[in-house]
C-alpha cells in the first residue's frame, strides 16, 4: 500500500470507530407488505435496533490510528 492509501484507510477507520463510540445504538425501519387484496394494500413498519459493541469500535479506532502512523512513518522513510 502507498503512503496516501494507508493514511486514507486509517482516517476512514478512525472516523468509523469514533462514530461507533459516539452512537453505539441505532435503529433502522423497514416497511413490509403484509397483505394485498385488489387495490387494498396492508403494510407494517418494523423497527430494528442494532448495537455496536464498544470493544469493536475501540478496536477499529486503534487500527485506524496505527494505519495513519504507519503511513507517516512510511512517508518519512523514503
Amino acid at each position: 500500500m502507498t503512503r496516501n492509501t494507508l493514511i486514507l484507510v486509517g482516517a476512514v477507520l478512525l472516523l468509523l470507530g469514533l462514530a461507533g463510540l459516539a452512537m453505539p445504538v441505532f435503529t433502522t425501519q423497514q416497511t413490509k407488505d403484509v397483505a394485498k387484496l385488489g387495490d387494498l394494500k396492508l403494510q407494517a413498519t418494523e423497527n430494528d435496533t442494532h448495537v455496536i459493541p464498544p470493544a469493536l469500535s475501540s478496536g477499529v479506532l486503534v487500527v485506524g490510528v496505527i494505519l495513519i502512523g504507519a503511513g507517516f512513518v512510511r512517508g518519512r522513510a523514503r
